[in-house]
């Protein structure tokens, strides 16, 4: 049997609508409409173009309809974090911040004085990140809060937008730092602690959730009158761990793409002294478990390389730039990728060269070394954070599989392999859109459950092993890095 669902995928740079056809135990997946996701700068302040990613749904919506085909579902996957304030009336409250937006420094201030960091962890499970939803809230005028009458997160706000009902998938509440994983709901203590309105928190609802038809007005426009809207699995992570082509239990995963998300699935949450030193985050994913991960700064260094000599005149394709890359003498010089002075976008192969400068290293001079640079640390610390996450769980990793739009970065993958000295799996790079697409499948009951889900991405996708070559090179770099 033929089934046909629609994935909202939206990004950190772009947002698309793809087409999953599901057929004989395979996916197929077909891009539909692809637009850009540009934020609004007023100033140091930074928001969301909410309007105009909706524009680019419809009209992805549009292109489905036009096929004259039965269509399923349909589900928004997107980042975390970020948030959308509705009024009573359901309106969406303007601005809706940028993580990166500065207000984060203020929120910070705000909760760290109501409520320390190990109490946070102890109640959340996540990881101390500045722009952690409870650090954003805490930075929200109260006026605005006291005018609001729900929160959605930015996936489950576009669900709301399609068909009018608005709850908060569990894999995307889990990310809030608002949301306790051991009772698996609101954190009401903290709420109160924190000062935040309790009744703008929905209903948090389990992945594969139908909540309800397209809004008629979105149907007529698109000639999808029978379209179901599905809270799939919100968070963009949770869609890409949840198509990964594991097998077994001991394997450790990259989505890899703007940012980093590398950890471990586990079937509880481990909230422990020694987790919240390490700085890693418990975030729930489908079927109840648990993404054991740790948030890292990933190609965003590199495209803010290539967004900065563009505007040089310099325009580089990120396939040039990894050719240069490869070209380039390995290992001179390491950095620290989550530095935050990495965080903010501005003259990113400044601050690279300024950071190798200040640790006495040779300063790398042309756009290959510096791409090496940001490349290699990067490796570094996917090592260093795999070495880190075994010691959490007491076992050792056989596989990293690395899915995402970085998968696609050979060299990435080859320099990963050789720093943790483990075998790389790389692929699929739509693991984002196809594992949202396979959980909506799931609500439907054309597939059964997680295991079937990755086997059919396993029979759909072709990926690519990266044996481990390890040298005395990486062995210096490496000690060279723990010391940054």
């Amino acid at each position: 049997m033929t089934s046909r669902y629609l994935a909202i995928d939206l990004g950190a740079e772009s947002g698309r609508v793809m087409l999953g056809t599901l057929e004989g135990g395979r996916i197929v997946l077909e891009e539909f409409s692809r637009f850009s996701n540009t934020p609004i700068r007023d100033g140091e302040r930074m928001y969301w173009n909410i309007p105009a990613l909706l524009d680019g749904i419809r009209a992805g919506l549009a292109k489905a309809g036009a096929l004259g085909q039965t269509i399923n579902s349909v589900s928004a996957d997107a980042w975390g974090v970020d948030y959308v304030l509705l009024d009573e009336a359901g309106e969406i409250m303007e601005p809706v911040y940028h993580y990166r937006d500065p207000r984060t420094a203020e929120g910070e201030k705000n909760v760290l004085t109501r409520v320390d960091w190990p109490t946070l962890f102890e109640e959340t499970g996540i990881q101390y990140m500045p722009l952690n939803t409870s650090i954003q809230l805490g930075a929200e005028n109260p006026g605005r809060l006291a005018k609001a009458g729900l929160l959605l997160t930015i996936a489950d706000a576009f669900n709301y937008l399609l068909c009018g009902i608005g709850k908060v998938e569990v894999s995307m509440a889990s990310t809030t730092q608002l949301y306790n994983p051991r009772t698996n709901v609101w954190s009401d203590c903290l709420i109160d602690a924190l000062g935040f309105p309790r009744s703008i928190f929905p209903e948090v609802a389990a992945p594969a959730t139908t909540l309800g038809p397209l809004k008629s007005s979105l149907a007529a426009e698109t000639n999808l009158s029978k379209l179901n809207v599905v809270s799939s699995l919100s968070h963009d992570t949770a869609c890409a761990v949840a198509a990964c082509p594991a097998e077994g239990e001991r394997w450790a995963y990259i989505s890899s793409g703007t940012w980093s998300l590398m950890g471990l699935e586990i079937p509880e949450p481990i909230i422990t002294d020694e987790c919240r030193e390490l700085n890693f985050t418990n975030e729930s994913g489908y079927g109840g478990s648990i993404r054991l991960l740790k948030n890292i700064i990933g190609l965003w260094l590199v495209q803010e390389c290539r967004r900065a000599w563009g505007a040089q005149g310099n325009e580089y394709s990120y396939a040039d730039l990894a050719e240069q890359a490869g070209a380039t003498e390995p290992y001179v010089s390491v950095l620290n990728p989550s530095d935050p002075r990495f965080l903010a976008p501005d003259d990113m192969p400044q601050r690279i060269a300024d950071t190798c400068r200040e640790s006495g290293q040779p300063i790398p001079g042309t756009p290959g070394a510096i791409v090496r640079c940001a490349l290699e640390s990067l490796s570094l610390l996917y090592a260093r954070t795999l070495r880190e996450s075994e010691e959490l769980v007491g076992w050792r990793a056989n596989t990293v599989h690395i899915v995402g739009g970085g998968s696609r970065n050979e060299l990435l993958n080859q320099l990963t392999a050789d720093a943790a000295n483990i075998r790389v799996v790389a692929g699929p790079a739509e693991a984002t859109a196809s594992g949202n697409i396979l959980v909506q499948a799931i609500a439907a009951g054309a597939v059964k459950d997680l295991a079937e889900a990755r086997q059919i991405v396993r029979n759909s996708f072709d990926t690519k092993i990266f044996e481990p070559e390890p040298s005395e090179a990486i062995e210096e770099a490496r000690v060279r890095f723990d010391q940054l």
